[in-house]
């Protein structure tokens, strides 16, 4: 397990994913050299020692569609940890180089077989990480998406898929999706 550092740099825990220096990054990606840990940027962090190069931990971002059916939304039931077998908004992560609305269109199609026109942003949301062993996205970027085809049958990493009514939800996965329901909800009782 790594160390987690407090701001004066010293450990206060052995969290390995609330530190900006793990301890298990021992060696260099660009040169193979050790790894030692200093402040740089504010935090700890794996400093090679022969090149200099600074190890900066990478935040994961995911993309996703509100799909609505008049007063209900579109859900997937997660077929994988995190949160294996609770309900979230269709969403997956951002492949390096790939366009955000795109991505979006991908995601819903592979775990719904829904085909979607993404539309503007609905918001952009911060996942706190509950479990350090099953960490999942930091940040989802989520857009309005209207329904433009396909049949609805759950893929992927989505054991199911319905609509639901915004008075009968299952239990959710993710502080995003509840977010995003809490927001959707203000917004219906305006």
């Amino acid at each position: 397990m790594c160390p987690k550092y407090a701001a004066n740099g010293t450990k206060t825990s052995r969290d390995p994913m609330s530190t900006s220096a793990p301890e298990h990054i021992r060696y260099c990606a660009l040169c193979a050299g050790n790894m030692h840990t200093q402040p740089r940027a504010g935090k700890p962090r794996r400093v090679c020692v022969e090149c200099g190069f600074i190890h900066f931990i990478e935040a994961k971002v995911a993309v996703g569609g509100l799909a609505l059916d008049g007063d209900r939304v579109l859900l997937v039931k997660r077929a994988k940890p995190p949160e294996k077998g609770k309900w979230c908004l269709p969403a997956g992560y951002l492949d390096y180089g790939e366009d955000p609305r795109e991505a979006a269109a991908r995601e819903l199609l592979e775990e719904t077989h829904l085909q979607v026109q993404v539309n503007e942003i609905f918001d952009v949301y911060f996942n706190p990480v509950s479990d350090p062993s099953q960490p999942g996205a930091s940040a989802l970027i989520l857009y309005a998406v209207e329904v433009a085809g396909g049949t609805l049958r759950a893929d992927d990493d989505a054991s199911d898929a319905q609509f639901f009514d915004l008075n009968a939800l299952p239990e959710l996965a993710f502080e995003s999706t509840h977010q995003a329901i809490a927001k959707l909800r203000a917004s219906t009782d305006d």
